[in-house]
């Protein structure tokens, strides 16, 4: 019987393949308490598995180095640095010495001390320290146990296969052969997972927080994984299947035109231009972007180069990255949005607080201006790649006007200091938001008075207007971004913007999806920035519709009462000129028939 479960999208793509448990547990560490005489050899037979988990781990970085690149390999410098932590080290020997221990059972019993101090003394964000910390425990552990470390997807010969489990790692995905293990789909973890970054480098699909896959399936079912809408399917039938094959088949058709789309224009049937850029993530997915056709950046992600690290990233390291960028999108706009820290995402040299609500909380804009120490260096690396190119700054959630003159004034003291060092940029860089709120949204007017460029981030805004999580997989039905309030909110501030004379741009999901983009031209939104792999498909639907026609079915939108009357109006203003059944996603599912 077929087995629907719905999660959260990680990594884009669809596959087919043949389900494997995962069994990355932790395994049984039997008590055993050493005589006087063997507890030096204890010691040393621990700091001898510690140096030969360290040098398996290196490995592991190196190869991740050379096949996606050192800001990648970055995410395994936590664990390695665990390895060397007093707080591990110095009280596992302790253990040791003391209460004659196993090495085993010392390490074990001190990583299950952190993992419920941290447990107790943080917030959700602490999900990928703990995930570093099982990942270290499990192969630690076998490593002084005497046990093989398990890879499922190496026991056999035979077709791909597609990895369940409760959680995956770093080190476990970097391993993949992306010919061979073909999906990932587990019950935890978030887009902005460690391993889930990697997964999207390596080309995996992969879903999230699926909460009991790993317990639904019992290994060597067939199943179709989603990476676009999130979704596992589970012994699918042969509708289910014809339908994905159909699907795939349209897609990897568009991959082979990959090459004539990403000469062409994104103009509208009628002659309207709409500049599609792409969402990124690290600067080495800034190549695969341009030959996807990107015309610059909407949307670099800049917090991926700090969480997980214990020690903040210098100036000089940043504005490495920032110029990668410029140079890499010569006289195209490369926005970069500081610090969106918070929420999901924390880096481990910040002391985030615990917090009932961390979406409402401390995060963002929030941190930068209070923690300059963190936020100065970023915004003068940002300055000093300006000389490089069209470089954009981009602030996240901001709800007031204050937060942006504040930051204007930070820049203007940063400029001071360049100008003073002999260090070059260029000052006619712009200054923009992220209209993310609907306090943003609905204070458009004021705010378009002391930015250059609005960029709507609908994934939050979406999430906030209708108090939807929008991590929360329960919740997937309720997360509509053709929800009426949130259409009215996107002509507002395009409105705004056009009055102002500046330009406004989205870089949520919602430009992803073909109805999503036919609105917002449609509200004559003219910027569009989406995910690297999903730009040609983008770029065919702009080219399949004419802006006047988007301008009618948007105008009818607005005056809908309820999402599905928004979607009818859409679907019918669209009509035949792209092919709905092509695209998966979750807002599709309640398109009229």
């Amino acid at each position: 019987m077929t087995k629907i479960l719905d999660g959260l999208p990680a990594s884009e793509g669809i596959a087919f393949g043949s389900v494997r448990v995962l069994d990355w547990s932790i395994p049984h560490v039997p008590r055993r308490v050493l005589a006087p005489d063997q507890v030096e050899g204890e010691v040393e037979r621990f700091h001898e598995a510690r140096r030969d988990v360290s040098e398996h781990l290196n490995r592991i970085r190196q190869e991740a180095a050379e096949r996606l690149g050192e800001m990648e390999a970055r995410i395994f410098d936590p664990q390695l640095l665990m390895l060397e932590d007093i707080e591990v080290v110095d009280d596992t020997v302790r253990y040791i010495t003391e209460h004659h221990l196993s090495a085993a059972q010392a390490f074990h019993w001190r990583m299950l001390e952190l993992q419920q101090q941290w447990r107790t003394t943080a917030n959700p964000m602490v999900l990928d320290r703990l995930n570093d910390v099982e990942d270290l425990q499990v192969r630690l552990l076998h490593k002084l146990l005497g046990l093989p470390v398990p890879h499922v997807w190496e026991e056999e010969d035979g077709g791909p296969i597609i990895i369940v489990g409760r959680n995956l790692t770093p080190s476990l995905t970097i391993q993949m052969d992306p010919d061979r293990v073909v999906g990932l789909a587990t019950d935890l973890g978030t887009r902005t997972s460690h391993w889930a970054i990697l997964a999207r480098s390596l080309g995996i699909p992969a879903v999230v927080g699926l909460v009991k896959a790993s317990r639904t399936v019992a290994g060597a079912e067939e199943a179709i994984v989603d990476g676009r809408i999130g979704r596992l399917i589970v012994d699918p039938d042969p509708r289910d299947r014809n339908v994905y094959e159909d699907r795939k088949v349209r897609l990897q058709g568009w991959e082979e035109e990959l090459a004539q789309i990403s000469r062409l224009d994104a103009i509208t049937l009628d002659g309207h231009p709409v500049a599609l850029r792409a969402n990124l993530d690290l600067p080495g997915e800034a190549v695969k972007a341009s030959e996807h056709g990107a015309e610059g950046v909407g949307l670099f992600r800049t917090e991926f180069l700090v969480v997980g690290r214990r020690a903040m990233p210098g100036e000089a390291e940043q504005y490495e990255a920032y110029r990668h960028l410029a140079e890499s999108f010569p006289n195209q706009a490369v926005v970069i949005r500081t610090f969106d820290l918070g929420g999901d995402k924390f880096p481990m040299f910040l002391n985030m607080p615990a917090e009932e609500n961390p979406f409402l909380g401390w995060r963002a804009i929030r941190v930068c201006l209070d923690e300059l120490d963190l936020f100065r260096p970023q915004l003068r690396a940002i300055l000093r790649a300006t000389a490089h190119g069209d470089i954009r700054i981009l602030l996240p959630l901001v709800n007031d006007v204050e937060e942006v003159v504040r930051v204007r004034e930070l820049l203007g003291e940063e400029e001071a200091k360049l100008k003073a060092d002999g260090i070059p940029f260029s000052s006619a860089y712009k200054l923009g938001i992220l209209v993310e709120t609907p306090a943003a949204a609905l204070d458009a007017a004021e705010l378009a008075r002391h930015s250059d460029f609005f960029s709507i981030g609908t994934n939050d805004l979406v999430q906030y207007t209708l108090a939807v999580d929008r991590t929360n997989a329960k919740l997937a039905d309720l997360y509509n971004p053709f929800h009426p309030a949130v259409v009215r909110q996107l002509h507002q501030v395009a409105r705004v913007a056009r009055a102002a004379g500046i330009e406004v741009s989205v870089c949520g999901e919602m430009a992803a999806n073909p109805l999503g983009a036919f609105l917002l031209v449609g509200l004559d939104i003219r910027a569009l920035s989406v995910a690297w792999p999903t730009l040609p498909e983008v770029k065919k639907v702009i080219r399949s519709f004419r802006a006047e026609d988007a301008r009618t079915a948007a105008r009818k939108a607005l005056a809908a009462p309820t999402s599905s009357d928004v979607t009818h109006c859409l679907v019918e203003g669209l009509g035949s000129a792209v092919d709905l059944s092509a695209f998966s996603g979750r807002w599709s599912l309640s398109l009229p028939s």
